[in-house]
């Protein structure tokens, strides 16, 4: 497959355009963060298994300040990418930087206190409200001694806020239907303070109306405090339609990279999902709509 990628391989940066598919954010927000984001550079990362190799010599840049979409079938290796990025998984060769700091010489807590991560799943909290989940994300900051004093600090407060889960404080988490719950664990990401968002398939198990309003609210945070964010999405029409960039893997590569007017295709359908479909464009936000028909027989 024809790789939609700039010299030597390497994108350029897209810039800070509004995301189709969400209206423009209020100004402001950031005002307190000055500079720009980090960016994210992996070059020639291989890491795999005994018995499995999974990423395959992935080369990958995110500009600051994007939002990019990592897209591909099961097993492909875009959530071990994101653990590697995260500092949680240690590549058998290549390199990641976060602006011009190499991780591969952070421990895992400092790489932490630059990156947040939500995982795909998270183990249940009997008991646990969501302000003392949402706590747990200043572990990085705060430390041991630091989590023993309680309280609130300006971090948790703001991702309460931002998220729209302060009225719930004080709600046990396993009370919370399933589309409340994934706010509250982006809420307990942002308190990490992080400038870079990695998430790994937030709208999992979430019906249309939530995954609508996760995905939405990821773009307005990433605007408002001015993130750079890289997410894994099953669904290649949320890619599109939320994500200045998508990134394709098969078999542990990258096989096509580019905004999605150009990497949307009958092509990428094939070649990367396995189905065979059409591409047309939104008449309204003129993104790319996907209209798959079957799967590929090889």
């Amino acid at each position: 497959m024809e790789e939609t990628r700039g010299p030597a391989g390497v994108p350029g940066p897209v810039g800070t355009a509004p995301v189709r598919g969400v209206p423009p954010a209020p100004e402001g927000g950031s005002a307190d963060r000055p500079g720009r984001p980090p960016g994210i550079t992996v070059r020639d990362v291989v890491f795999g298994y005994p018995d499995r190799p999974v990423l395959r010599g992935v080369d990958l840049r995110v500009a600051p300040g994007e939002l990019t979409a990592l897209i591909g079938m099961n097993g492909c290796g875009k959530s071990t990418l994101l653990r590697v990025i995260a500092g949680l998984l240690r590549p058998e060769r290549g390199s990641v930087s976060l602006g011009d700091d190499d991780l591969m010489g952070m421990s895992r807590r400092e790489a932490a206190r630059r990156v947040a991560l939500l995982h795909q799943s998270a183990p249940p909290v009997p008991g646990m409200t969501v302000r003392q989940l949402v706590r747990q994300g200043r572990y990085a900051a705060r430390g041991p001694l630091g989590m023993l004093r309680g309280g609130d600090d300006a971090a948790v407060t703001r991702a309460l806020a931002d998220t729209g889960v302060t009225e719930w404080a004080e709600r046990p988490v396993d009370s919370l239907s399933g589309g409340e719950r994934q706010r509250v664990r982006l809420a307990l990401a942002l308190a990490r303070d992080t400038r870079i968002l990695l998430l790994d398939e937030p709208t999992t198990y979430l019906d249309l109306h939530h995954q609508l309003e996760v995905l939405g609210t990821v773009v307005r945070l990433r605007r408002e405090r001015d993130l750079t964010v890289v997410m894994v999405l099953h669904d290649l029409g949320h890619a599109a339609r939320f994500a200045e960039r998508i990134v394709a893997l098969r078999d542990g590569r990258v096989v096509a990279d580019g905004p999605p007017g150009e990497v949307v295709t009958p092509r990428l359908l094939a070649e990367v999902l396995d189905v065979v479909g059409r591409v047309s464009v939104d008449p309204v936000g003129g993104w790319p709509v996907c209209h798959p028909d079957h799967p590929l027989n090889h």
